[in-house]
């Protein structure tokens, strides 16, 4: 395979898109199921045997590459599109504003025996209460907002869960990958979201990389799932191109596409 050129230096980590999709571009059969239900075969169309191989492959490659640092997810992916701010929180809250509303860092999750990444969730609702914040190699990162609720704030604090603070209304993802390389040290982001947050990235071009498992499937369906959702383009805009850097195929029909965005070097990126 064919490494990408290099991005240039955009003051933010790579980011790569890396996801497993159908001929369609659907990436679950249905709206409203999370990747954390039990019965996974309820969300994702059983695959052809090369899959799971192909998986460890761009993995692996990933790895090689880049030492990915973060994975990205949204709220989505843990809670339900109704669900809202979480309840029944304490309300009696002990820090002021001016300190709940900056980065919360605690040393000894940055600083953990172990630690080497972070699984990075997109919550400035603050909808997601998390079971299980640490483990393995891996810490929970949330990225809020000064909207997020300050008893949300709070909660992640009393449970040592790390976050960043950036963007008003919602997370501001181009603050807030800067804000990770700058505070944390991480060069490459892998987003294995949904399409809302893949879509809000391609927006805001801020993806270097694609990586895309197409299942020999075809699933269809008014508001199934994408691997880019959001808003369409405006008038006037234009497709994001993409250059081929690789394709493998299986002989049982499976493919892996690896792509890099072609960027206008006459703008900032």
């Amino acid at each position: 395979m064919t490494q990408g050129s290099d991005a240039g230096d955009t003051g933010r980590p790579r980011v790569v898109v890396s996801v497993t999709m159908s001929v369609d571009g659907r990436i679950a059969l249905r709206r409203g199921q999370l990747w954390t239900d039990e019965d996974a075969s309820l969300i994702f169309p059983p695959r052809p045997p090369s899959s799971q191989a192909l998986e460890d492959a761009r993995t692996s490659l990933l790895d090689k590459l880049y030492q990915p640092q973060a994975f990205l997810e949204g709220s989505g992916s843990f809670v339900r599109d109704s669900a809202g701010p979480l309840t029944g929180l304490p309300t009696d809250i002990d820090e002021p504003p001016d300190v709940l509303y900056t980065d919360f860092l605690p040393k000894e999750v940055v600083e953990r025996p172990g630690h080497e990444k972070w699984l990075t969730a997109v919550d400035s609702r603050g909808r997601v209460r998390w079971e299980m914040k640490s483990t393995g190699e891996w810490d929970v990162l949330v990225l809020v907002a000064r909207a997020t609720p300050a008893a949300h704030l709070a909660y992640l604090r009393r449970e040592r869960i790390p976050y960043l603070v950036v963007g008003d209304e919602r997370v501001d993802l181009d603050a807030a990958l800067r804000r990770m390389r700058e505070r944390l040290g991480v060069t490459c982001v892998v987003s294995t979201a949904g399409g809302g947050l893949n879509g809000a990235l391609l927006r805001a071009g801020l993806i270097d990389e694609i990586h895309l498992l197409v299942a020999p499937q075809v699933i269809g369906g008014l508001g199934t799932p994408t691997v880019f959702d959001g808003p369409p383009l405006a008038i006037g805009e234009t497709p994001t191109r993409l250059r081929l850097l690789s394709c493998h195929v299986e002989t049982d029909g499976m493919l892996w596409l690896r792509y890099e965005v072609i960027r206008d070097t006459t703008t900032t990126a």
